[in-house]
């Protein structure tokens, strides 16, 4: 992961030095991940066009086989500051002003200094692969994520994730945020409650109009919320089902994680772990059994699965669709074709929702949405689990390859998209984020990842988690929320 990681971050400084190096006064950002591929966009006084993508192209190569060195050097903060004034990139200046950090580490390729969130190759040379698109009306750049760097994946379009990125960049417009920078701007101005309410308003009107939705198709039984760990999904469909009330309509919440099957029957991972992220260790048949009966208006009594026995119970947990009764059927498989073969699509509403960040450090470092997540998950066990931000950390590589195999392959067959990131998350997760990392050892496997997060998080003003109010899906992960307690 380091490995690609550190040819992602060369590569793109690559990119970025080829684009100057064509138009002097451009502007690069690096938007957000479709895939294995980054969007961004180039900003000039005339609109990027594929002609002119194929010339950088052909730049990053020439400068690829100059194999040129990349010189990482320490430098004073003021003299950092400086250098970022004279290239006219206000993002980095007004970054590297409100940090507490005395000494930057730039990178420098050929003449063209800049700063990257985490380290990078030696030379450019050491590119194996890499591809470049013109991509609405920007650009997408792939990179090798095998191994060896080698392969750089086929890209394959999301209309509905970029649909969901572009607007969340309408809500930064709303809210007048560009980068961390801006964010930590509004916050020293006194600008802070502003800036919740608005945030939580944003997602209020979300919901509403995926209630909406909803409402205006009578033939609707079933609203089934997936989405990968830590994405809100239980607090979202507590939101969605007051909603749904408001439209008249009377929501029954169903969590998938009540069919699993029972221990002896779940299946393991190759290395010989439970592999509860897998579909198979739902009961399908009994699921879809279930929910055919529930539309045909009959009673059945949902188990709830004992997680510490391991066995589901009967526990008198009977239910009956009412008039205008409504399922709410949440759990990470939610959009899995296997668990609505046997219904009426007509009868079902699919959601899929994540962390989707659009919100980056500057224009050159994005945010990732998977350390959105990391950081929410590391809070929340700490709190609710029991857990320390080690045990979390080592866990994350099994979450992450169950998301890729179960839960992003079907994200676009999402009927809508909700983005459950709020700008100013990271603020009020810092604190705990920041006790628990700095109870990991320096002796940990995952000690370069915990330096990682503590960096990264050094960059975001320090928000009061009181000031979060009780409804917002970031109590699912700082505690304190309405819905329920831990």
């Amino acid at each position: 992961m380091d490995n690609i990681r550190n040819n992602s971050r060369t590569l793109q400084f690559i990119f970025i030095k080829a684009v100057l190096d064509l138009y002097k006064d451009a502007t690069v950002t690096m938007e957000h991940s479709i895939g294995k591929w980054v969007f961004g966009e180039i900003h000039k006084k005339d609109p990027l066009t594929a002609e002119e993508v194929n010339d950088i192209k052909k730049e990053i190569q020439k400068l690829i086989d100059k194999n040129y060195p990349i010189k990482r050097i320490k430098v004073k903060r003021e003299d950092a500051i400086k250098i970022f004034q004279n290239y006219g990139m206000e993002d980095k200046v007004k970054l590297l002003q409100q940090t507490s950090f005395q000494v930057v580490t730039l990178y420098e390729l050929d003449g063209r200094y800049d700063y990257f969130y985490g380290p990078m190759w030696e030379s450019t040379g050491v590119i194996k692969n890499f591809d470049v698109k013109f991509y609405n009306g920007g650009f997408i750049l792939g990179y090798p994520i095998d191994e060896n760097l080698m392969i750089v994946n086929k890209f394959v379009e999301q209309r509905k994730l970029t649909n969901i990125f572009r607007e969340t960049e309408k809500w930064l417009n709303i809210l007048g945020i560009g980068e961390v920078g801006s964010l930590n701007e509004k916050i020293s101005n006194g600008e802070l409650i502003d800036l919740i309410m608005i945030s939580e308003a944003l997602h209020e009107k979300k919901i509403a109009q995926i209630s909406d939705m909803i409402s205006d198709k009578k033939e609707i039984k079933a609203v089934f919320v997936s989405g990968p760990s830590s994405s809100g999904k239980t607090t979202f469909a507590h939101r969605l089902a007051i909603q749904l009330k408001v439209n008249g309509l009377s929501p029954i919440p169903i969590s998938l994680d009540n069919y699993f099957v029972n221990r002896e029957e779940t299946p393991r991972d190759e290395d010989g772990e439970y592999d509860f992220e897998s579909v198979k260790s739902i009961d399908v048949k009994f699921f879809k059994n279930q929910m055919k009966e529930l539309f045909e208006g009959k009673e059945v009594e949902i188990p709830i699965f004992n997680f510490l026995t391991g066995y589901r119970e009967k526990l008198g947990n009977k239910v009956k669709m009412p008039k205008n009764g409504i399922l709410i059927i949440e759990g990470i498989h939610g959009l899995n074709p296997i668990l609505t073969s046997s219904l009426d699509e007509n009868n079902i509403f699919k959601i899929y929702i994540s962390a989707l960040t659009q919100l980056n450090l500057d224009n050159h470092n994005r945010i990732s949405t998977a350390d959105v997540r990391r950081v929410r998950r590391i809070v929340r066990d700490s709190l609710s689990r029991g857990k320390n931000a080690e045990e979390t950390l080592l866990m994350w590589p099994s979450i992450k390859k169950g998301e890729e195999k179960n839960i992003f392959v079907y994200q676009e067959e999402a009927d809508v998209m909700f983005n459950s990131t709020l700008v100013y998350e990271l603020c009020v997760l810092k604190r705990k984020a920041l006790e628990e990392l700095d109870k990991v050892s320096a002796d940990s496997s995952v000690y370069d990842e915990v330096k990682r997060l503590k960096a990264f998080l050094g960059f975001f003003d320090e928000i009061d988690k009181a000031l979060v109010p009780e409804n917002s899906i970031l109590r699912e992960f700082i505690g304190g929320s309405i819905f329920y307690k831990y």
